[in-house]
């Protein structure tokens, strides 16, 4: 995505660039219960069950900001006459990419998957939807540490927390 909004000419990037940057300015909550109504159980056309896959793609959404905001500016900065360089001497698309602008962004990319990780572990709004929410199956850690909260576990809440704050 950062690659088409960096060096592909398109007719409506900013339409696209503000699209992709949506899950910044909206509630998680919100952008679940859009996934829901986008991806439904029973969809005979798209058919994503309430569980793992469910939460994959929400938290695909989600993260993909972070690392398009991480990345774009690595990719803008990179000389286009190195790429033109390397086509002169007869390198394909692919071979230009993995050898000359990959290793440059690797860094960017790196950091992206850290924030994006980051983000992941600690939602909360749209995962409860998403996940089916149910204990010991589909409940993911941030919803497990709320259910010690309620019920009066601060003991496993804090260790689980700590877990994953060292994490």
């Amino acid at each position: 995505v950062s690659y088409a909004l960096a060096r592909r000419k398109m007719r409506f990037k900013p339409l696209v660039s503000a699209f992709i940057l949506l899950p910044l300015v909206v509630p998680t909550v919100v952008l679940g219960i859009a996934l829901l109504i986008l991806f439904k159980p029973n969809d005979p056309v798209l058919p994503v069950p309430l569980g793992l896959w469910a939460v994959l793609i929400g938290h695909t959404v989600f993260a993909l900001p972070f690392c398009v905001l991480l990345v774009l500016p690595r990719l803008a900065s990179i000389d286009r006459r190195i790429e033109e360089a390397a086509f002169d001497l007869g390198a394909s698309w692919f071979t230009t990419f993995r050898r000359i602008i990959l290793p440059s962004l690797t860094p960017a990319i790196a950091a992206g998957a850290a924030l994006s990780f980051a983000r992941a572990i600690s939602e909360y709004g749209s995962l409860v939807l998403l996940s089916g929410n149910l204990p010991f199956k589909t409940e993911v850690v941030s919803v497990r540490v709320l259910s010690f909260i309620e019920g009066g576990n601060t003991a496993a809440a804090a260790a689980l927390a700590t877990v994953m704050l060292c994490i």
